[in-house]
């Protein structure tokens, strides 16, 4: 919900749209923000779930029923005739109190599970993180790491800056790519316009990690990772199949695992999508919903 990343959804995904950006105050001081666009007589959320994992709205905690209940009236008086807001979590505002101030006011609602994300809580260690895997896990990451070891020359990096971003850009967008056709027909010109500016703009942010593995010097896997408030969240990846007899599109994202550890972040956020692989390296479910108001 950054400003950032929104403005550049707008850019490159809004033609078509009517931008509705909506701020409460109470006084001097801004309570709530509400990040929409409209579509005849539906508002939803800037961004739509092929990019943005989740969404909510920008609520003051203290103030978030008094920011409802003026977002609904402003919406009425501007003949708008639904909310319709996708992929929202079981402990956001939009769930935990927009519901239940539409609900009070006549509206009618749904609430419908859309998807899961998944995340884990990072403790102080690499060690102490394999201690949080089952025994049969923790077996499974530390064999996938030394059989890497004997394949040749494995590497690691980290790219966190501007500078040779397009390069870099270049070699993920190719491994994103490489194996599977959905990811092919989802990566169109246009979305990789979205994905190099992206990561540029996270990266003048200070927010981005773009990992790599590299067998023999040659790039086999690549992860795309962003950082915020001691959180670090998977955004998405890609790898080279034939390099998969040695997981080593796992192992990257083992990698920004141990990273996001050394770095002191709190949270590793898997995002949405219930990949096996995401439970298997501790990752626990939260719900997502979809969610309609008609006002």
């Amino acid at each position: 919900m950054l400003p950032h990343w929104l403005a550049l959804w707008w850019d490159i995904f809004g033609s078509g749209s009517e931008l509705f950006l909506c701020a409460v105050r109470y006084e001097d001081d801004v309570i709530g923000i509400a990040p929409l666009l409209l579509q005849s007589e539906t508002a939803s959320f800037i961004g739509d779930i092929d990019v943005c994992d989740y969404q909510d709205f920008i609520v003051a905690p203290e103030r978030s029923r008094e920011f409802f209940k003026v977002l609904l009236d402003d919406l009425n008086q501007k003949g708008i005739k639904q909310l319709d807001l996708k992929a929202v979590r079981a402990d956001s505002t939009t769930m935990l109190e927009l519901l239940d101030v539409a609900e009070q006011r006549g509206c009618e609602i749904s609430r419908n599970k859309l998807d899961v994300s998944l995340e884990l809580d990072l403790p102080a260690t690499w060690d102490d993180y394999l201690l949080m895997l089952n025994g049969k896990q923790r077996h499974e990451v530390r064999r996938k790491l030394r059989r890497s070891q004997d394949a040749g020359n494995v590497t690691y990096r980290v790219i966190d800056n501007v500078d040779d971003l397009k390069s870099e850009m270049d070699i993920f967008i190719k491994l994103f790519k490489s194996n599977r056709k959905d990811k092919v027909i989802f990566m169109t010109e246009k979305m990789a316009s979205f994905f190099r500016l992206l990561t540029k703009s996270m990266a003048a942010e200070n927010m981005l990690k773009l990992y790599f593995l590299d067998v023999n010097a040659t790039p086999v896997a690549a992860a795309i990772c962003f950082t915020h408030n001691s959180r670090a969240y998977l955004y998405n990846s890609g790898f080279d199949a034939r390099f998969s007899t040695l997981s080593v599109g796992l192992l990257c994202k083992v990698f920004s695992i141990r990273d996001s550890i050394q770095n002191g972040n709190e949270k590793y956020d898997f995002l949405k999508g219930a990949e096996t692989y995401k439970y298997r390296l501790g990752g626990q479910e939260v719900p997502l919903y979809e969610c309609r108001v008609k006002l």
